[in-house]
């Protein structure tokens, strides 16, 4: 069965990388999706969201010359309920911007918690109070 460009599958997830996962589609066909392809929000590892053997429901986004095909969780769920890409195009620029800096907020709160546990969970003022005593 040939894959076509845009259509919605199922098929079960038959390996979790650190970049995206494999997903088996009918016919015995695998297909890649990437990690910015699983869900509308920052995805820092894929486990949270994809379990080995699980059936899920992808959209074919790419299919290259040599056969490899891209695939997106996400994309699959933007027709089915009002998720922020289809909500999009009807906002004010206003609204995009408070929308864009919360998540941006999201995001820098992520990267500071992870540079807090590589440096042990002290924060720098803390360190500081303490070589003051």
């Amino acid at each position: 069965m040939p894959i076509e460009l845009g259509s919605i599958l199922v098929g079960f997830v038959t390996g979790i990388t650190n970049f995206g996962a494999f997903i088996q589609l009918p016919g015995g066909e695998t297909g890649l999706v990437h990690i910015s392809e699983v869900a509308d929000g920052y995805v820092k590892d894929i486990g949270d969201y994809l379990k080995l053997n699980e059936q899920v429901t992808v959209k074919v986004i790419s299919v290259d010359p040599k056969g490899k095909i891209g695939l997106s969780i996400k994309q699959t769920k933007a027709g089915k309920d009002k998720s922020y890409q289809t909500k999009k195009g009807h906002l004010s620029f206003e609204d995009k911007l408070a929308i864009f800096l919360k998540e941006s907020e999201e995001r820098q709160e992520v990267l500071r918690r992870s540079a807090e546990a590589k440096r042990g969970g002290r924060s720098t003022k803390n360190s500081y109070r303490y070589s003051q005593v």
